[in-house]
Formats: structure tokens, sequence, C-alpha cells
């Protein structure tokens, strides 16, 4: 929130800010990368709030199920016009205009820019961009990507859906052969698409060649009508996502021309000869943008939720400290910081992590453009491991702000609630996260079988080849390198374990190579867990001693590391002292260090959140008030509910 904001603010709250002891601006301006992408965000976010087809909306948590979808429609077809007719090309401008406008109500038509067209344009040939890309950026087709089924989600080998080829007509027949293989769950299908990217098992000549994407249309682009073969409608309504039409999909025998597969990649010729890709993980694109974007959805939804709380914990005065004394601030009471800081600094951790994974999913989709695809095993890796990391962190997080809100925190007022049920189904969304640590395990394993072999790995990965007998150097003042060694110690460890106990059942009892897989499983989880929190406490780490910044700044993001890798040594304790790596003295060093750490967020805490610089209109808040007048808030949110219109119902 800018600094020259003037309005009534609340004592507590005020007094809070003048305590800080850095600019808060200079570190929105590190956040944002810089002061003037800074305030183009403010900008944005002041069109959009103050947008009037916008703010005579009625209040999401007021509406209906079915006026949540209709509202969201209503407000991001006028967002998708405003960001056409205000030149908004910028994919940044988009998103800040968008989350301000409709924030944690999510798009009927938002599959068709995050999946539809990015699959359009990295899988179609070059004729295919030519004949589809036009109608797609225009909205005369909207599409939705479908891939999940009723009975197949994340493995995604098993989907029953077929497209077979018959070379007589030159056509693709799609069918659903089960109940199961009907697709169901993919957002937007229910009612708004009339297009859909559809995965399916592709049979020619007899033979099935595995998964596919072909393009399928769904409705009448005049009428909206479903078209012959199709069955298709919304599921109902769920935890979360009321504004989504989360569909499901039945064909029987729906045919389409043979140039509706996306064929950049892999071909089907006219006679039927398939032609395989160079490197089958090529149709996974944008199921990796997707799981790294969920890390930057996941560091915004836990930053949003620590706002709410730590504004909330400032004003809300519970219980004496001691008889005839003053009701103290519950974020003076230990266990509330507790609670709260250690959140706000994987906040932090978060954003800095989502900004290093966007620019390698760049990079290397740039190597990938040139014909270079030596990394994409490592980004897919990545990607699938930090979604679900970061997803499940987050998911939990809020769940602790909301609690540690009392009894407020239930209500709607709040706005927690609404920030949970958006972020958590990326728990399961886009790939269910223990099977995406699974995934991150293979090439760990392929990685240590490298290591075995005597090969010094490259890149991350490097931790690897650690020499598991050295002891900590962690002394009292917990340096960020003594913090950095033991998450890789402790990561290349449970590398080792999990990949030692596979080949111990497979060389001692016998058991195939996927039954030991399985029978390590949990294991395999608890690497790839260690591997991604490495990861994160580095991207921290990297960011706080690369950058160029100013000593207050610089002092107070240190401490906000220091307290997220100290919290994680804690709360996974025995996976770092198993193999006595940290010594008992060591341990207490961390535990004092992780209570100091506290005391000097303390100061700095409402600062900190305010840094995140989200306005009021997009945290929809009465707990996270910018001002803290939150009783005054919530009496006028409970006068407002539509049950009190009248006095007796």
């Amino acid at each position: 929130m800018a600094a020259s904001k003037k309005m009534n603010v609340n004592p507590d709250l005020a007094k809070e800010r003048s305590k800080a002891t850095f600019d808060v601006e200079q570190l929105t301006y590190a956040l944002y990368l810089g002061k003037e992408r800074t305030e183009r965000k403010r900008y944005l976010e002041d069109l959009a709030v103050n947008d009037p087809v916008i703010k005579e909306c009625k209040p999401w948590a007021f509406c209906s199920r079915e006026e949540q979808y209709e509202m969201a429609l209503k407000k991001h077809i006028h967002i998708a016009k405003q960001i056409k007719l205000l030149g908004f090309t910028d994919e940044w401008d988009q998103y800040f205009y968008t989350e301000a406008a409709a924030c944690h109500e999510n798009s009927p038509i938002g599959l068709h820019s995050s999946m539809f067209l990015p699959t359009l344009r990295k899988q179609a040939s070059e004729d295919q961009k030519k004949k589809f890309l036009p109608l797609a950026e225009n909205m005369t087709i909207i599409g939705t990507y479908a891939q999940t089924e009723l009975g197949h989600g994340t493995f995604i080998r098993g989907l029953e859906t077929t497209a077979t080829y018959d070379s007589k007509t030159q056509e693709f027949i799609l069918h659903s052969p089960s109940l199961t293989s009907m697709k169901y769950w993919p957002g937007n299908l229910g009612k708004t698409v009339n297009f859909c990217i559809i995965m399916a098992q592709l049979y020619t000549k007899g033979k099935c060649h595995g998964i596919h994407t072909f393009l399928l249309p769904l409705r009448n682009l005049q009428t909206h009508q479903s078209l012959p073969g199709i069955e298709l409608g919304d599921i109902g309504p769920k935890f979360g996502y009321g504004t989504n039409d989360n569909g499901y999909l039945r064909l029987n025998n729906v045919r389409i021309p043979r140039d509706y597969m996306l064929m950049r990649y892999s071909k089907v010729l006219e006679d039927g000869t398939y032609v395989k890709p160079p490197n089958s993980r090529l149709s996974y694109g944008s199921m990796t943008l997707i799981r790294a974007a969920i890390v930057g959805d996941s560091s915004r939804g836990l930053a949003q939720a620590c706002t709410i709380s730590i504004r909330y914990s400032a004003v809300r005065r519970q219980t004496e400290v001691y008889p005839g004394g003053p009701e103290a601030q519950i974020m003076d009471y230990q266990t509330q910081q507790y609670k709260l800081f250690p959140l706000l600094a994987t906040a932090y951790a978060f954003h800095f992590t989502a900004q290093m994974v966007y620019g390698i999913y760049l990079q290397v989709t740039s190597q990938i453009e040139e014909g270079n695809l030596d990394q994409i095993g490592e980004l897919h890796a990545l990607s699938a491991g930090l979604k679900a990391f970061t997803s499940w962190e987050c998911s939990l997080g809020i769940e602790v702000c909301r609690m540690a809100c009392g009894g407020h925190g239930y209500s709607h007022a709040s706005g927690l609630p609404k920030i949970y049920v958006d972020l958590t189904p990326g728990c399961t969304y886009e790939g269910e996260n223990t099977v995406m640590m699974l995934q991150t395990a293979r090439y760990l394993m392929k990685c240590f079988a490298k290591v075995e072999n005597g090969e010094k790995l490259p890149g991350f990965v490097s931790y690897l080849n650690t020499d598991l007998s050295a002891k900590s150097c962690m002394k009292s003042d917990v340096a960020l390198d003594c913090l950095v060694q033991a998450y890789e110690h402790r990561a290349a460890r449970l590398v080792q374990v999990a990949a030692r106990n596979i080949k111990r059942l497979v060389v001692e009892e016998g058991q195939s190579q996927q039954q030991a897989w399985n029978n390590t499983a949990q294991q395999l989880v608890w690497a790839s867990r260690a591997h991604c929190h490495t990861y994160v406490v580095k991207a921290f780490v990297a960011m706080v001693t690369e950058s160029n910044l100013d000593d207050q700044v610089l002092n107070v993001l240190t401490s906000l590391c220091k307290l997220y890798a100290v919290h994680g040594v804690m709360e996974h304790l025995g996976e770092f002292i198993q193999d006595g790596y940290l010594s008992t003295s060591q341990v207490e060093a961390v535990t004092g260090k992780l209570m100091a750490l506290m005391k000097e967020i303390r100061h700095n805490a409402v600062a900190l959140v305010d840094a995140f610089d989200y306005p009021d209109a997009l945290l929809s808040s009465c707990l996270g008030r910018y001002d803290g007048n939150v009783y005054q808030a919530l009496y006028d949110y409970a006068k407002s509910s539509p049950l009190n219109q009248k006095d007796v119902s």
C-alpha cells in the first residue's frame, strides 16, 4: 500500500507501522522488480477496482452457486474486452488487472488463455496455427483442455478415450468406450466453451501409439448447442470454484478431420502411417507451464492470507498478560508468532522461488523451440515437485492463518475461506501431489545412479555428490551457508537411502523393480520433498546474497530467510539429526535462533505484509483492512446479509 495513503487508521496498526526498521516501498519495489513496474501494478489495480461494471457486481460471498458462475462470466468477459480495448498486451499487465477485478473468482473462460491457447501455440503445426489461432485469439473459438477422466487423473497413460484413424475418410473417430472414460473435471467444459483440446489414445492401422492431443468442436458456433454424438454438462457444486463450470464429456464415435490432430511433433499421414515425436514429453509443455504457475499462485495466496491474519493479530486484543493489565495484542503471544511468522517467511520464499522457476521455464522452452531437449527432463521434475511442495504448504498455511484469526476467521467476512477454496484444489489438479513427488523422485533416482557411477552432476542436483560423512558447520549465528549445507545434506541422504532401499529389495529380496519402487514409495516422497525444500531455501538465499538492495531491506529479508530455513529444520528435525549431522548443541543453537528471529520479525511483521501491496478491494477482508477498522467492517458486513432484509423471515 502506497505510503502516501491517508485514512483513519487503527492506533495499534499505526503503531506497528511506525516501528518498522525498513522502507516498505523499497521492499515492494524489490518484490515487483522495480519502482516503475510497482507503479504500473497499482495503476492497473486502481483501474480495475474502480470499473463501474466490476463495482456493481454482487459480493461473491452472498451469491448462490449459479449467481457466482453468471457473475464471473460477466466479469471475465468484460475484463477480456477491457484488456483488448486498453491494449494490455504484456502478460503481467493482464494478470494484475484481472486479479484486482476478480480475485479468487476463477474465470469461466480462464482455461482458454491458460491452457487452450498455449497448447495450440506449442503443439500445432504452422498450417494449424494459421487456421485455428486467429479464431481462438478473437474468441470465436473458446476452448479448454480435456485430459482428466472419471476413472483416471494423474495417470495420463491410463486414459481410456480413443482416437481411431479411418484412412478411407481421413478422419479420427473419438469415442468414450466406458463410463469411466468420460472426461470429468476439465474447467469451463460444462457450459462455456465451444471447443476443447482433448487427450486420447491414438490408434492407427490397428496399433495404439499412446496419448496424443486433438482439437474437438463441442458446440455449434452460432447456436451454442452441443454437436451430435457429444454429451456434456456441468458436474455440480464443489468445495469451491463456484464460479467455474467444471464439466463432463461423453463421446459417441465423433468424427473429426485428420488435421484436427495437433501435429507439430507427432503426425499421422494420410494413409495412417504414424510419425513419432523426437521426445514424448514434448506434448506435456502446457502442463509444465501450469505447474510452474502454481508455484506463483501458492506464494500469492499465502501472502494474502498472511496479510489478513497478521494485520488482524495486531488489532485484536485478547486476555490479560497479568491481572488487571490491558488485554494484549494477540501478535505479542509467542504461540501466535510461531503460527504466522514462519508462514510469512514461506510466502516470501515462494515468491522468489516462483520468479526463479518461471525464468527457468522460459529459458528451457526457448531451448526446446531451437530443438535442444537436453533440459526437458530436469524442467519436468522441477515443476512437478515444486508444484506439489508449494501447493501443499500453501493449503496448510492458509488454514493455519484462518484458525489464527479465531472465530472471525470462519466467516467469509475474513476473506480467508475464499482464498482457501481457490488455492487448495492446486494439491490435486494438474497432477495429484503425491504422484508429482514420485515423478520428481524418478529423476532423482536417475541422477543418483550417475553419482554411483562416479559422475559429477551439474547445476542444482550437484548436491547429490555431497560427502555424507561431513558434519555441520552450524554455530550460534546460524549462518546462511551452514543452513544451505544442512538442507543439501538432508536431501542427499534421503535420496541415497531411498535408492539403496530399492536396490536392496531387488538384489536381496528378489523383488521386481516395480515392486521395490512401490515398497519404497514413501521414502521417495520424503526424498523429493527434501529436494524441493532445498531448492526453495537456496532460491531465497540466492536472492538475499546476490541482490542489490539497501541495507535495511536486506537485513529484514535475511532475517526472514533464516527464519524460513530454521523453522524448516525444527519442523523436520529428525531428518537433520538421524545420521548425527547436527549435534545436540547445534540443535539448541538453531532452537535459540528460531526464538530470536521471531522477536526480530515481530517489529516488522505488519510492514512486511504491507510490502506485498495488496489493496483492500483485492483482499476483500474485514479483518485484513489496511486501516485496521475491523469491528465496524464486521458490523457493516453482517448488516448487509440478505437474510437481514426482513426482520421476520
